[in-house]
């Protein structure tokens, strides 16, 4: 970077925008990719040059008209709970902290409009005071920002009956380009493909607006089992009963839920536990189907304590990844999908092969309308060599690896990614937004 670009900049956002001082460098150059080992090796020491806090959307503008006349890469970042390195700076430069942008626009009848840096968590509870919630959300939701979810996640809670974030769960965003002087876009239907799951490299979100859905009384439950084939079928059961309400299917096998301490004492030690939210009115209907695979009503949690106390979907998604790390430093996790209609037979050969050293944590939703047994297994991690080769397997098999052990999003399942390099092209001709997470060729 040229020499006093850092007093130019001060000089354009004032100095209580810019940071410069190592702690807040390091800090804020990264994001829970330390879930990989793989990335947490090779992620280590990478370190913006300096942090621009914004905190409206004119800041972010000046930040990247500076930015592309000095030829400096800048990449964004939410409350950076990812985990792939997505707000890493591969290449130095700036990092543009947007969590700043955190005014609630507009909640109306089924959709909210937000600045890309408000919390997901808050704004739940603003839709839930107005009769609506959220549709989707990551495990995160407490810290990560919409902008930060749209650009970096897929799905999560909700998933089971609202789908990915492709399938309709963002509406409309607001994303500038990296030029001289930067374009505002409003971007919607399916042009919004280029900049979901995205990293930010093919423009920077700074308003977004996603559909809403009515408020529902979630109660959770675990059901225990004998047996974890039973436990996903049931979970499958409970997909396709239109008659009950969802918004949580997650079956796990033993030992995942001894990695849960805050609620150890109400589970069943030994048994493959399926973790749910359904709402209230359906507790009867769950407790006859779980019955009709051998299951049994365990941990109950009330509609009237959602959100007062420790929710089951603190332990789901990759929240159950991050409980077994906390018990086990030694473990890591995979992001798979599995065939609907042969997953048991692909459960029995990967449990088969690799016993203990893999241990299945399921996740059920639908994915383009179509029921769909996600899956983020717990891996006993020695090498990165055994690690590979265990993922290999899994495609052999015909389960589909979304690589969570690299930060390119061409290698990490993103799936097609030709139209977000044209994109790239048109809105960041000279490669600067965060270069490095997509292959392409300016």
């Amino acid at each position: 970077m040229a020499i006093g670009w850092e007093k130019e900049m001060v000089d354009l956002l004032g100095d209580d925008r810019l940071l410069l001082d190592t702690e807040s460098r390091e800090r804020l150059s990264k994001d829970y990719y330390w879930y990989s080992p793989v990335l947490n090796g090779k992620l280590q020491g990478k370190i913006a040059d300096g942090i621009v806090l914004a905190t409206d959307e004119r800041e972010v503008a000046l930040t990247l008209s500076f930015a592309y006349r000095h030829r400096i890469p800048v990449t964004v970042r939410g409350s950076g709970t990812g985990n792939y390195g997505q707000a890493v700076p591969l290449e130095q430069g700036l990092v543009l902290d947007l969590s700043g942008l955190d005014r609630i626009l507009e909640i109306g009848d089924g959709y909210a409009r937000v600045q890309c840096g408000v919390k997901l968590g808050l704004l739940d509870k603003k839709a839930r005071e107005l009769g609506q919630e959220l549709r989707i959300y990551p495990s995160t939701y407490a810290k990560a920002t919409v902008g930060g979810f749209v650009s970096g996640g897929s799905g999560g809670i909700g998933s089971i009956t609202w789908g990915n974030l492709w399938d309709g769960n963002v509406l409309e965003a607001a994303v500038y380009t990296m030029e001289e002087i930067p374009r505002r876009r409003t971007v919607r239907g399916a042009e919004l493909f280029d900049y979901i799951h995205n990293y930010g490299t093919t423009g920077i979100m700074t308003e977004v607006t996603i559909p809403l859905a009515p408020h529902t009384e979630w109660l959770q439950t675990v059901v225990h089992f004998d047996d974890f084939e039973a436990c996903v079928q049931f979970g499958e059961a409970l997909g396709h009963a239109e008659h009950v309400k969802k918004r949580l299917i997650s079956p796990m096998e033993w030992p995942i839920p001894a990695y849960f301490k805050p609620i150890g004492k109400a589970l069943e030690s030994g048994a493959a536990a399926a973790l749910l939210e359904t709402d209230e009115a359906s507790a009867d209907a769950v407790a006859e189907l779980a019955g009709q695979f051998g299951g049994r009503i365990g941990h109950r949690i009330p509609a009237a304590q959602y959100r007062k106390t420790i929710g089951l979907s603190d332990f789901t998604w990759n929240h159950t990844t991050l409980w077994a790390l906390k018990s086990d430093p030694t473990v890591t996790y995979l992001q798979s999908g599995f065939a609907p209609d042969r997953y048991l037979e692909q459960i029995r050969q990967i449990k088969g092969r690799f016993g203990d050293e893999v241990l299945l944590h399921f996740e059920w939703i639908r994915n383009g309308g179509k029921l769909t047994p996600s899956s983020l297994p717990i891996i006993k991690y020695t090498t990165e060599e055994r690690l590979y080769e265990i993922i290999r397997y899994f495609e052999s098999i015909g389960v589909k690896i979304f690589d969570p052990h690299t930060w390119v999003l061409d290698n990490g399942g993103r799936g097609e990614v030709g139209s977000m390099q044209r994109r790239k092209r048109e809105n960041d001709p000279l490669g600067l937004l965060n270069p490095g997470k997509i292959i392409y060729e300016p």
